[in-house]
């Protein structure tokens, strides 16, 4: 069977099945793998031998449950494509915490159909992404009885809490894992329609900062004025290390920051929206803060960032209460771009908290977790390749696109793999990823199935 029948056989059969490939997807949203929540482990246990099953279902080969020090990973092949490239396929089971719970507006883990929208945690992010590659595999083997290409599958359910038992497996595995190239569902489009490659994506450097004060609470009236204030101290140590207009002043933190090409500039000129009035609208803003001698996009992708995540300490219940916290955290994290290394970085910010500490308070810095940037290049055969298979199916060329957000994995499959990896994504903007009613708008469902069956043909005529 021609490359193009079996593609066009897939895809019927994937037309055919999309009431049962919906249930299937919502059956594995109602599980609540949180990977960061302890409670939940056995969740997230139950989501990995559910995806194994569907793996079984789409045709792999020595499919398994792997144990690690953390979260199951789930790996499945098919090995039987003489002469054809191998591609290593990536999603992830585990999902985010839905705090606040309160503002959801239905049961984050009982999916929802609104329209076209389904509602649940893990929807878009990324459940609803990994499952279509999934899908795409059980419509190439159920209509053509196997696959244009070698395929590995590897399924992690730590993404959202760090990705170390990943890692660990990948550094440990590279001759099981080798690949030609690697595909991941797990970034976005820009809008309906408009098909998206990214080719860039930010690193990251999530911190802990704790500043311990007295041996123990305080009254502010006996005390104020003479006692160090750990939540004040942890106030003048986050505003030095970022100022009002975006800057960061961390010593030494801008040095290897690679600087954008003007092709990117080209690109990003060319999108098909005006990107500010498309980012004021949806975070429901007036202005874009930051770094205004950067450009909207440049600042949202390919700028290393600071944020603050969350603060804990101090009395804030109802009503007074005149203390004076012996003990206050925050968390805090850094997006990196290409040729920031997360274990570069640490110590030139750990350097700098403990410079902005006031006198009387301690501060501990703690490296919670990091990942590399990653950047492909445009003019390569995988994104040729890739720009193929999503116009067939979109009826238009894709936009290129630089994430702001982090997926260590990719630069871990370049660095220990060899493998470049092609990110292409079916979440929209709206779709409250990490946040209360996150949401998947089901035509995309359809059409990354489509996509991925269409890439996989595409790579096996090459």
């Amino acid at each position: 069977m021609s490359t193009s029948s079996a593609a066009a056989a897939a895809r019927h059969y994937a037309e055919t099945h999309q009431e049962l490939f919906l249930a299937d997807l919502k059956e594995l949203l109602r599980i609540p793998s949180i990977s960061t929540l302890p409670e939940h482990r056995e969740d997230v246990r139950r989501a990995a031998e559910l995806v194994a099953t569907h793996l079984h279902r789409a045709g792999l080969e020595h499919v398994e449950v792997i144990s690690t020090q953390g979260h199951p990973l789930v790996y499945g092949e098919w090995l039987h494509a003489p002469n054809k490239p191998t591609m290593l396929l990536y999603g992830h089971y585990d999902v985010q915490p839905v705090d606040p719970r309160a503002l959801w507006d239905s049961d984050p883990f009982e999916p929802t159909v609104k329209g076209d929208e389904l509602f649940a945690r893990g929807a878009s992010d990324d459940k609803g992404q990994m499952l279509a590659l999934v899908k795409a595999l059980e419509s190439l083997h159920q209509a053509n009885g196997g696959f244009p290409v070698n395929v590995k599958v590897l399924i992690e359910g730590e993404e959202e809490a760090g990705g170390e038992s990943i890692e660990a497996y990948v550094k440990e595995h590279p001759e099981r894992l080798a690949a030609d190239v690697a595909l991941i569902y797990d970034t976005g489009m820009p809008a309906a329609g408009i098909p998206a490659i990214t080719y860039g994506l930010r690193g990251i450097l999530y911190t802990e900062l704790e500043v311990r004060g007295a041996k123990r609470d305080l009254h502010s009236g006996s005390y104020g004025g003479v006692a160090p204030n750990p939540l004040h101290a942890l106030a003048l140590i986050l505003s030095g290390l970022k100022d009002r207009d975006g800057h960061i002043h961390i010593p030494g933190f801008y040095d290897r920051v690679r600087p954008v090409t003007e092709q990117e500039r080209k690109n990003w000129a060319s999108y098909p929206f005006d990107i500010d009035a498309a980012l004021k609208q949806e975070m429901g803003v007036s202005v874009l803060p930051g770094e205004t001698e950067y450009p909207t996009e440049e600042r949202r992708t390919a700028r290393p960032t600071l944020e603050v995540h969350g603060i804990i300490g101090g009395f804030t219940g109802k009503g007074a209460k005149t203390v004076i916290s012996n003990v206050v955290t925050a968390k805090v994290s850094m997006r990196l771009v290409p040729d920031q290394h997360p274990a570069e970085i640490f110590p030139l910010f750990e350097r700098a908290v403990q410079s902005l500490c006031p006198p009387g308070n301690e501060v501990t810095v703690r490296n919670l977790h990091g990942g590399d940037a990653v950047l492909l290049p445009l003019e390569s055969h995988w994104m040729s390749l890739a720009t193929t298979a999503l116009k067939k199916v979109f009826g238009r060329d894709p936009v290129f696109l630089r994430e702001g957000g982090s997926i260590p994995i990719g630069a871990l499959f370049d660095s220990v793999l060899h493998a470049p990896t092609i990110f292409i994504g079916f979440a929209l903007p709206d779709d409250n990823a990490h946040a209360p009613n996150e949401k998947y708008y089901l035509p995309n469902y359809a059409l990354a199935i489509q996509s991925a069956i269409e890439l996989l043909c595409e790579v096996g005529h090459a």
